[in-house]
Parts: C-alpha cells; sequence; structure tokens
C-alpha cells in the first residue's frame, strides 16, 4: 500500500451558537479535510482545525505546508512506515495541527487495510467515552440553563467552564450559580485560556474553594514563569497545561519546570503516535490528563473518543467531545450521538470518519 495523492479541502461552517471565551470567539469553523489517497483505493481522512491565535496555524498555511513540504514525505510512502514519514515531518518546526492530522489520516489508513478499527488497534479499553461539555461566555443564567438541558438531554454529568472575565467575580458568581444548580455529583472544572494574571487566578482560587472544582486549566500565560509556577505550587487543585503544551517536548518542559501538574491532550494537534507518548509520559509520573477539544466537528470528535477510550488513563476523567452541538452542521456521514453522557467508540475499520460528500460540496469555500 503506497500514498499517490493528497486531497486538502478548505471548508466553513457557522456556529448556531457562537463558543466565547477568553482569548477569542468562534463564530463559525474554518477547517480543512485531508485525505490521503493510496494505490488500493483506501482514503485515509482527518480534520484540521487551525487556530491562528493559539497556534499560528491558519487554513492557507495549512493547505500550503501538507501539499508542498509535507507530500514529499507522503507521496510513494507505506502508511505503515508512520515513524519513518514523522521524522521527516518533524523537521518543519510548528505546524501542530497539520502533522496532527496527517497521523490521523495514517491510522485512518491502517485501520482500513487490516479491517480493524483504530480503537483497537491501539488498546480497545472501552467501548465508550465519557462527555464533558464546554460552557463558553454568556450570562450566568444562560450558561446554567445550557448545563441543564445538557443534564437532561444527554445525561452529560461533567462541564468545563470557559473563565477569565473582569472583573473575577463575574466568574466567581457564575461557578458558584452552576454548582447550586447542577449538585455535588457534578464535576465542574475552569479553563481561562491565560486570561488572567496569576494574581487573579489566585483570588478565584480562594473564592471557589468550597466548590470541589476538579481542575484549572491555564489560569495564566505559562510565559510569566515565576508566578505561573508559584500558582502551581499553592494551587489545591492541580494546574492544567493545554496551550502551553503542544506537543511531547513542550508537555514534558512543563511538568519537569512546575507550569503545570496535568495535562491536556488534544489529537487534533498530536494526532494518535503523539498523543499515546504524551499519555505514556503522563501516566509514568501519575498525572492527570484530560481529552481536550479544540473547537471540534464530529470528524475531530470521533477521533477524540477513538483514542481517549482507547486507554484506561485516558478514559479516567470525561473527554470534551460534545461542542460539535453548537454548529450548524457537519460533514460526518453517520452523525455521532451522546448517550447517557457517553460516545461509543467506532466499531468500523478505521478511525470511523467518513464524509458526507454533499455535504463537503456545499461547504467547502475553494470553488
Amino acid at each position: 500500500m503506497k500514498i499517490t495523492h493528497l486531497e486538502t479541502v478548505p471548508y466553513r461552517i457557522p456556529m448556531k451558537k457562537p463558543l466565547k471565551f477568553a482569548s477569542g470567539a468562534v463564530h463559525h469553523i474554518e477547517h480543512v479535510l485531508l485525505r490521503l489517497h493510496t494505490d488500493d483505493g483506501l482514503v485515509g481522512t482527518a480534520d484540521i482545525p487551525p487556530r491562528p491565535y493559539t497556534y499560528g496555524e491558519t487554513v492557507e498555511s495549512v493547505i500550503t505546508v501538507i501539499n508542498t513540504i509535507f507530500s514529499d514525505a507522503l507521496i510513494g510512502a507505506d502508511p505503515l512506515d508512520r515513524a519513518a514519514i514523522h521524522s521527516k515531518l518533524h523537521r518543519t518546526i510548528g505546524n501542530q495541527t497539520a502533522k496532527g492530522g496527517v497521523d490521523i489520516a495514517l491510522w485512518d489508513l491502517i485501520g482500513q487495510a487490516y479491517s480493524t478499527p483504530v480503537h483497537r488497534l491501539l488498546g480497545g479499553f472501552a467501548s465508550s467515552l465519557e462527555v464533558s461539555h464546554m460552557l463558553g461566555f454568556s450570562p450566568t443564567q444562560a450558561v446554567v440553563d445550557e448545563a441543564l438541558s445538557f443534564t437532561e438531554t444527554y445525561g452529560v454529568r461533567s462541564f468545563k467552564i470557559k473563565v477569565g472575565r473582569r472583573p473575577v467575580s463575574l466568574d466567581v458568581e457564575l461557578v458558584t450559580a452552576l454548582r447550586e444548580a447542577l449538585g455535588p455529583d457534578t464535576l465542574l472544572y475552569l479553563d481561562a485560556n491565560r486570561g488572567w494574571n496569576a494574581t487573579e487566578a489566585a483570588q478565584v482560587l480562594a473564592a471557589t474553594a468550597e466548590l470541589d472544582l476538579r481542575f484549572f486549566e491555564e489560569p495564566n500565560d505559562a510565559a510569566e514563569v515565576l508566578t505561573r509556577r508559584q500558582l502551581v505550587t499553592k494551587s489545591p487543585i492541580p494546574i492544567v497545561a493545554d496551550e502551553s503544551a503542544p506537543n511531547l517536548g513542550d508537555a514534558a518542559r512543563e511538568i519537569q519546570t512546575g507550569g503545570a501538574n496535568a495535562l491536556s491532550i488534544k489529537t487534533a494537534r498530536t494526532g494518535f503516535t503523539e498523543s499515546q507518548k504524551i499519555l505514556s509520559y503522563a501516566e509514568a509520573l501519575g498525572l492527570d490528563v484530560l481529552m481536550g477539544n479544540q473547537i471540534d466537528t464530529q470528524l475531530g470528535s470521533i477521533a477524540t473518543v477513538t483514542f481517549g477510550a482507547a486507554f484506561e488513563h485516558s478514559s479516567r476523567y470525561p473527554g470534551e467531545m460534545s461542542n460539535f452541538l453548537d454548529m450548524a452542521d457537519d460533514l460526518i456521514a453517520s452523525p455521532l450521538e451522546i448517550k447517557d453522557g457517553h460516545i461509543h467508540a467506532p466499531t468500523v475499520p478505521g478511525v470511523g470518519n467518513a464524509v458526507d460528500e454533499d455535504k463537503l460540496t456545499h461547504y467547502r469555500i475553494d470553488r
């Protein structure tokens, strides 16, 4: 089996409800659909979500790097030779989501070639992964109503609360209201997206100490080295590295130098191969891991459940996989279902990310 040609298709789908957070807002998703075609007639697929304000990638840069620099490593290669392919890709600095997408598409090809779900090839630990829903900026009662609706409709009992507003009392009020409305058995954790400084983050930790929060993701900018490390040392709950740990090397740096003591893994930026390395690193050190959300479509969320449910350590906490419900539509051919707060791992060969061709034709933006 050899890769014969590549497809990079940009597309845009509007959000039904914008997702707002400390580092920006998303009013529509503008992604790249990657397809790797082989001489056996198989097609490996991945959804690539560039995030210019987080990783510096754009739709145009993803398409360019894959079709020019990465094509030399891919055309003529056997997808089974992933290590050889990655050694060539890694000569190019950055481009995290482009690399992650290539890896997922390679695994999709391997699963199809062996008529086996990638979830099982990776480990097959659990048949499903519990869902955590991200709650963006809105008035307090609207956020509470959204959370209650997700609990009632989908059985979701875990929420990541986007915070980072000023004054900090706005978010303290929100978190307090959510705890009161959802009760003590719902898992709640914070994500400030670097919106506060360490002093403000410490104030929030003190003000919410009785609310049984589980994690605090990117409370301030990890580049504020001294105050970030002081915050990690004093925090009663784990500080999660996300934007500050987009790859294995950065994750190790943040943990080893005290910048965080838990990690977010996003398959959209580290694929399955590097995500497994980060997961093994975290497990060896006894660190908690969250399966994060790159504001993923259903194509992205199916990759998250494929990986997250494959290993015991990555399935200990709910994965962030439901924000595709905020989107007006999706490209996936077989839509995902959230039942009893879980999404089941695919049972078809590959990653399970087959595309509805009519929808791709409708939403692509290169014509």
